[in-house]
């Protein structure tokens, strides 16, 4: 059976490995020349020329994402080398927060998520028991509540410090949304796996695992590797060939784009919602409930809502943050705080002498002009970590994430007969997140070779 992947981000390449390993003869088609989606490696170079590889988003992974964690142990990557693990932690640059004791830190969950409330460094008593209050409620619920709810709703009882020292840093990390906006049904999806969920790979379920690589080659290198390796003979990845065309012909699937005129038995439409919906809306056939399904499903892809992520790459010499990742602090005049945590990547990268002092700022759910964000980034940094910072690059994703809302209806995987989305947006689980890309994908895999 042929099978065309339209798309190289998580989501495709995790699709085209299981589809290969399905038995099923895999094309590739990319329209960029680098693997990885909207997780991806940038090069560009330090003030003084030198050359540094950085990503289009800083991401983090948890222990808890089992479907990623499990592909890239099947395509050879060597999760110690290329993941720093650290413990459910979430420290202030002044040495306060949420971070796990020495002594829990190999402590299974919900156990050590139980012991960083205990130990949260200015939080009373009566607000540390009220959070292990509610966890154990939503634990007793079955982490499930009315699809109504938002984050807000959902915690409304907690008091004003553990809101916003902890839920309110975890939905806009997790959700990429505010908790008044955020779904209090999907949040608690992620609070269920990280916070009283299993690990995988030996990690965890809430180990914080921070990328020591660039995003491509986490994943989608290692995934094109692989399949080069193990079915050459029956996978194609085609890098720079863009898709523009679509027609279902004679009970398969005819595409059309750059050099490409071919026809397939099923396809994994796997790019972002928008190109996905643009193609289909542009199909005319002689059937017309073809037709209907193919609109109906852009329509609701259409739909979608998107909230921007924006992360500032700044370089201050010799700078060396506490911890590998820090949050920051929301100031009283919310403009002049839009960031929310900062990485070190010389920590994440030691070996590599370009990524010393170089500073990661991620303002998730950010709004407003590129150079006005990473001027107050700046500020914030300098006033909260007490750098001089210089900055290296600002990277804007205006489409980072679908808007995660209360009662979102997503598009399904199956768009008609033998067409498939996979993509972090479609029907699932979990947020927009790395372990929802590639359970999309793994999953229309599955459906295509069925």
């Amino acid at each position: 059976m042929k099978l065309a992947v339209v798309g190289a981000g998580w989501a495709g390449m995790a699709a085209a490995v299981e589809a290969a390993s399905l038995g099923l003869d895999v094309t590739v088609f990319e329209a960029t020349r680098t693997l990885g989606g909207r997780a991806r490696a940038l090069i560009t170079e330090k003030p003084d020329g030198t050359p540094i590889t950085l990503d289009n988003g800083q991401h983090i992974l948890i222990g808890a994402y089992s479907e990623t964690l499990t592909l890239m142990q099947r395509v050879g990557v060597k999760l110690p080398q290329v993941l720093l693990a650290l413990p459910l932690s979430l420290p202030y640059p002044d040495g306060t927060g949420l971070q796990t004791p020495a002594w829990a830190a190999r402590w299974p969950a919900p156990l050590d998520a139980l012991a960083v409330i205990a130990t949260a460094r200015g939080w009373t008593w009566g607000e540390r028991l009220a959070l292990i209050r509610a966890s154990l409620g939503w634990q007793l619920a079955g982490f499930r509540c009315a699809p109504t709810l938002t984050v807000e709703n959902l915690c409304e009882s907690l008091p004003d410090r553990v809101v916003q020292e902890l839920i309110e840093p975890l939905c806009v990390s997790a959700l990429n949304l505010p908790s008044s906006h955020a779904s209090a049904a999907i949040f608690l999806n992620v609070m269920r796996d990280a916070l009283f969920g299993r690990g995988a790979a030996g990690f965890s379920a809430s180990s914080l695992l921070l990328p020591r690589t660039d995003l491509s080659g986490l994943l989608p290198d290692a995934a094109a590797g692989w399949l080069q390796a193990q079915h050459g003979t029956t996978t194609r990845i085609r890098p720079g060939t863009r898709i523009t065309g679509l027609r279902a012909h004679a009970g398969q699937w005819h595409l059309t784009g750059d050099g490409v005129s071919e026809t397939f038995d099923r396809v994994i439409w796997a790019t972002p919602a928008s190109t996905a919906a643009q193609i289909l809306l542009a199909h005319e056939d002689e059937d017309e409930a073809l037709n209907e399904a193919l609109a109906s499903w852009a329509l609701s892809a259409h739909a979608l809502d998107f909230t921007a992520i924006t992360t500032v790459y700044a370089h201050a010499a010799g700078a060396r943050l506490p911890s590998p990742m820090l949050a920051l602090r929301a100031e009283p005049d919310a403009q002049t705080s839009p960031a929310q945590f900062v990485f070190d990547r010389g920590q994440l990268n030691p070996t590599d002498a370009a990524a010393q002092g170089v500073l990661a700022f991620v303002v998730s759910a950010s709004s407003g002009e590129r150079d006005d964000l990473q001027a107050r980034v700046l500020q914030q940094g300098a006033r909260q970590l007490g750098l001089s910072l210089q900055p290296l690059l600002s990277v804007v994703e205006k489409r980072a994430t679908f808007a995660c809302t209360p009662n979102l209806e997503r598009p399904d995987a199956q768009i008609a007969p033998g067409l498939y989305a996979a993509g972090d947006y479609v029907q699932g689980p979990y947020p927009a997140t790395l372990e929802g890309a590639v359970r999309s994908g793994l999953a229309a895999a599955r459906l295509a070779s069925g």
